[in-house]
């Protein structure tokens, strides 16, 4: 092989390596770009509190954040191992730190999801908590009244 040859395959490497970099960099990017917005999960205008689960269950959603982090992890674990990163510290962090809010964002989902089902069962019970209806209300009244008066 000469020795133009293995210059020309460096810098081919090299412009492989720098464009490995920037899949990975974009993918984060659009992961991030994917996550539901502080203010949608913060704010809501429901009227009521079913509304305001559903809502926040809504925007709790990762959406393609899931598939965008995957890529990166990919073309990052093809790099590390080809050994094409000068340093790729800041590449494994800022991947590690897109997980764990991914993660979180999904645990809060998933708890979101179990009060929106749990909150109408609440509701009926309490509804249907103590007398049926004024009528038996009275009649246990009336009952308590006759006792005392014997």
């Amino acid at each position: 092989m000469s020795q133009a040859t293995l210059g020309d395959d460096e810098e081919l490497f090299g412009e492989a390596a720098n464009e490995m970099r920037e899949d990975v960099e974009s993918s984060l990017e659009a992961a991030w770009a994917a996550l539901p917005d502080a203010d949608d999960v913060w704010e809501t205008d429901a009227d009521n509190v079913l509304g305001a689960l559903n809502g926040l269950n809504s925007a709790l959603e990762v959406g393609d954040a899931e598939d965008h982090l995957r890529d990166a992890k990919k073309w990052f674990t093809m790099g590390q191992r080809a050994d094409a990163f000068d340093d790729a510290d800041d590449l494994e962090a800022e991947i590690e730190s897109l997980g764990d809010a991914i993660t979180d964002i999904a645990e809060a989902g998933e708890q979101v999801g179990e009060l929106t089902s749990t909150i109408p069962a609440l509701r009926g019970t309490l509804q249907d908590a103590g007398p049926a209806d004024d009528e038996a209300a009275d009649a246990a009244d009336e009952a308590a009244d006759e006792e005392d008066e014997e």
